[in-house]
């Protein structure tokens, strides 16, 4: 990894969120411009929803109906303070040009470990740098 990724990496850690499109998709973040990602119940969601900063990148996945990558977003802010219930801003980046089914992603070498795939009910997913761009590249 050449040094200016890896401080990219550093600085900005990428992250999926999971979201069922009938209740709020990305083209209602697109409308509203921001939102509060919240609804996060799990501990461990919760946890990684804790330890988001300004500028970490997102990727957006419609889970349910379309079970595809579908979008970028970035972090905007985040409030902490109560553990039960970090208050992370975010708002849309671009919607991808190609959207990455769950099929796809199921198959690709760059997600054999992935908490996706062994804990399903993950709302909020960490992803390594190369996952990112699996998911981001058209």
């Amino acid at each position: 990894m050449k040094l200016y990724a890896l401080a990219a990496y550093l600085l900005f850690m990428p992250y999926l969120l999971k979201t069922e499109p009938e209740k709020y998709s990305y083209d209602d973040l697109v409308r509203d411009g921001e939102t509060v990602w919240d609804g996060i119940s799990n501990n461990q969601a919760l946890l990684t929803l804790r330890n988001m900063k300004k500028g970490d990148k997102l990727v957006i996945y419609h889970s349910n109906v379309g079970k595809a990558a579908v979008g970028t977003a970035k972090v905007v802010s985040v409030d902490a303070s109560d553990p039960k219930n970090p208050v992370v801003r975010i708002q849309p980046v671009k919607r991808l040009k190609k959207e990455k089914p769950l099929a796809e992603i199921r198959e690709a070498e760059e997600f054999q470990d992935s908490p996706m795939f062994r804990q399903f009910r993950l709302s909020v997913v960490p992803l390594t740098e190369e996952q990112y761009r699996w998911l981001t590249e058209n």
